[in-house]
């Protein structure tokens, strides 16, 4: 006989326990479900309130710690702006004081030119009164030579020939209209 036969034989239904089985396993499933209440479910309890507490504080932390992250970039910002225009005010001084130096070198060479070529012309200048000079005495010494065959007497008084000499002189710059030393005097 099979199991199921044999339960109907005794006079219950195959599928409803007998009381005595439901009785015996709602006591234990009233011992269990009390050990479970007052044992199990508060460290349970406990684990998740500790979960949450720790999850809720690292949330607090992270919340914090982004507020302080979100200061120093503003500041970090704030210095790299407060750099960059103090690069661009140092980098304008130093267009500026490179401007000052040009232009003070510009007239330092202007000056040294301007000093050079005064000190050239009066060198042209004393060059030329010495040119004068010599062209006199030579001048002199030819025109008193030549006017002592002429006029056949000798013209070796030095008053005598000086004053030659000058009248000889003035009448060659009376002569020419533009002379080279006048011309030189001009430009």
């Amino acid at each position: 006989m099979t199991p199921m036969t044999v339960l109907a034989a005794e006079g219950g239904h195959p599928l409803i326990p007998a009381v005595y089985d439901i009785i015996w396993s709602a006591v234990c499933f009233a011992i269990i479900l009390f050990a479970f209440w007052k044992v199990l479910l508060p460290k349970f309890r406990t684990v998740l309130d500790e979960r949450s507490s720790a999850i809720q504080g690292g949330i607090e932390k992270a919340e914090k710690v982004q507020a302080e992250a979100d200061a120093a970039l503003a500041e970090y910002q704030k210095q790299l702006a407060d750099g960059r225009a103090e690069a661009a005010r140092l980098r304008a001084e130093a267009q500026e004081e490179g401007a000052q130096i040009i232009a003070s070198m510009k007239q330092q060479a202007t000056d040294e030119s301007d000093r050079i070529i005064s000190q050239a012309k009066s060198q042209i200048e004393a060059e030329r009164q010495s040119a004068m000079v010599s062209l006199r005495s030579e001048v002199g010494g030819l025109a008193t030579d030549l006017a002592s065959r002429i006029v056949g007497e000798s013209l070796a008084d030095d008053t005598r020939s000086a004053g030659v000499v000058d009248r000889f002189i003035a009448d060659l710059e009376a002569q020419t209209p533009a002379s080279p030393a006048g011309a030189s005097k001009e430009g």
